[in-house]
């Protein structure tokens, strides 16, 4: 019972960042949406900032499952591994919105607490492993140039966070399809190294 009412408490402040942001999440607000008393949710999480760090989480687990679904209908190919990780990252941000505004609300946290900013570098650190590991992949294959694969995924993380904020922030400016597009072709030349489209497969 207890790992279900855990997940109830995180769902429900999920919803809440998601209405009104951090500045107006309560506990009373998070126990009534979840449906427990104050002392129970109290018996899970001491305060915002837990119960914050557990929203993150969540939503992570929740993206890493879309990527990660995704990329086993993409095949083997590094190439396409990055564009199905692309592709859910961006559909995330319309699909299932909440993720990122909990992503936007602890960053606002984080730079005012070091122990959320060590959270948030541990989890960065994750997804730039998983990025490097499929550059690393992608260059011994021959697909793309040489490149420092710690940077080069620093720099496709980074762009994949500012596109899908776009599309968190203003839906109505492009869709999912051409801000795939475009981070595709993107990095595609970062790593082909010039005009080359590296994350499509050639066409005859």
């Amino acid at each position: 019972m207890r790992p279900v009412r855990r997940e109830q408490i995180v769902r429900a402040t999920i919803r809440c960042l998601a209405r009104g942001g951090y500045a107006g999440l309560t506990m009373k607000k998070v126990s009534r949406e979840a449906g427990v008393s104050q002392g129970i949710l109290h018996y899970y999480f001491p305060g915002k900032r837990a119960i914050l760090v557990a929203a993150l989480e969540a939503v992570m687990a929740d993206l890493d499952h879309r990527v990660a679904q995704a990329q086993a209908r993409s095949g083997r190919d590094p190439r396409a591994r990055l564009r199905a990780l692309v592709r859910a990252a961006l559909s995330t941000a319309l699909e299932a919105r909440e993720v990122w505004v909990v992503f936007v609300e602890f960053w606002g946290e984080m730079m005012h607490d070091h122990r959320l900013r060590e959270v948030n570098a541990a989890l960065y650190t994750r997804m730039r492993r998983l990025i490097g590991r499929l550059v690393a992949e992608g260059v011994g294959a021959g697909h793309w140039r040489r490149v420092d694969r710690a940077a080069a995924a620093a720099v496709i993380l980074g762009l994949l966070d500012g596109v899908a904020l776009q599309l968190t922030f203003d839906p109505g400016v492009f869709g999912v399809p051409a801000a795939a597009r475009f981070c595709e072709e993107a990095i595609g030349r970062y790593l082909g190294g010039g005009g080359q489209r590296p994350l499509t497969e050639s066409r005859r």
